[in-house]
């Protein structure tokens, strides 16, 4: 059942992927109640998250499933059983973070809408491309041109990349880990965009914002793609999406000139904008341009397009 799922919709998807210029993108999603896992294709490997089935489930049996799902992606895809990479998922604990998970350090570079990226399959949660936001970065880069664009919450740079190659007059990537700051520096190597206009910043986002607006520095541009929940050591206090949104949203426009754009995104399942709250601006939702036509959840994220 899985095998023939999965070459169906490949087939299918392999069209629509050339049309797009989306070489990695979402196969399979929880689609058959026996096999509840998720399946991404990065150019001729499968990055597989097998969720959690039911509470009673035997150590041994699980393992048997898990062998006989790895078998099915392989036959149905046509892929060696190197070239799959399973991972188990399950929700997570308020404030618990996902750990390293391997030392195998299966990095390939894949390309996405003319541009390339470096991925790492093996060793974390996620591989350092989200694909679900693969619109929006589209979009960032239609309005780079000319702004002055600042990436919060940055991860691996991909906002950054795109607004480079939009032609855009200097983007500011901001993370608090340098690792992954490190490896925004390489995706914009990797694309030839490195360069003294486009800087990256080491900080916790949260302290930086107001000491930014103290030194008086302005942006056309802003995207913020900020965690569902925070408590890292790293940072100062923690940070919870729902309930501290507006001012991380207000600080963020008090950056912006007049007629810059802010793109603010999230995952919180049970999220509400709170407008009400925030400074004079106009919000429009755009999720149902930004989720892309490989993900059948049409809820991974909601995105907002903010103008001062």
């Amino acid at each position: 059942m899985l095998a023939n799922r999965l070459r169906r919709w490949h087939r299918h998807l392999r069209k629509w992927a050339r049309r797009t210029g989306a070489s990695c993108y979402r196969l399979y999603e929880r689609d058959i109640p026996e096999h509840p896992l998720i399946i991404d294709w990065y150019e001729s490997r499968a990055h597989v998250f097998a969720m959690e089935r039911k509470r009673d489930e035997t150590p041994e049996a699980r393992d048997a499933w898990l062998a006989e799902a790895v078998a099915e992606i392989g036959h149905g895809l046509d892929l060696a059983p190197e070239a799959i990479f399973l991972k188990g998922r399950r929700r997570r604990r308020e404030g618990e973070q996902y750990e390293r998970v391997s030392d195998r350090r299966a990095e390939f570079v894949v390309g996405e809408q003319g541009l390339r990226f470096r991925v790492n399959l093996s060793d974390y949660h996620d591989t350092g491309l989200f694909l679900d936001h693969r619109n929006t970065r589209a979009m960032v880069r239609d309005v780079a041109s000319g702004r002055r664009m600042l990436n919060l919450f940055a991860y691996t740079g991909s906002f950054s990349v795109y607004a480079a190659a939009g032609d855009a007059a200097s983007t500011t990537t901001v993370d608090i880990s340098n690792q992954y700051l490190e490896w925004a520096r390489g995706n914009l190597e990797l694309n030839g965009l490195a360069g003294e206009s486009h800087r990256l910043v080491r900080a916790d986002v949260l302290a930086w914002l107001p000491e930014v607006r103290r030194r008086g520095e302005r942006f056309d541009l802003i995207v913020c793609d900020p965690p569902t929940f925070s408590n890292s050591k790293r940072m100062q206090g923690w940070f919870d999406v729902d309930s501290q949104h507006p001012e991380l949203i207000n600080a963020c426009l008090g950056l912006l000139d007049p007629g810059g754009v802010l793109f603010f995104s999230t995952n919180s399942l049970g999220f509400r904008l709170r407008e009400e709250a925030l400074a004079p601006c106009t919000a429009g939702e755009i999720s149902h341009l930004t989720v892309p036509d490989d993900f059948r959840n049409k809820r991974i994220h909601r995105c907002w397009r903010l103008e001062v």
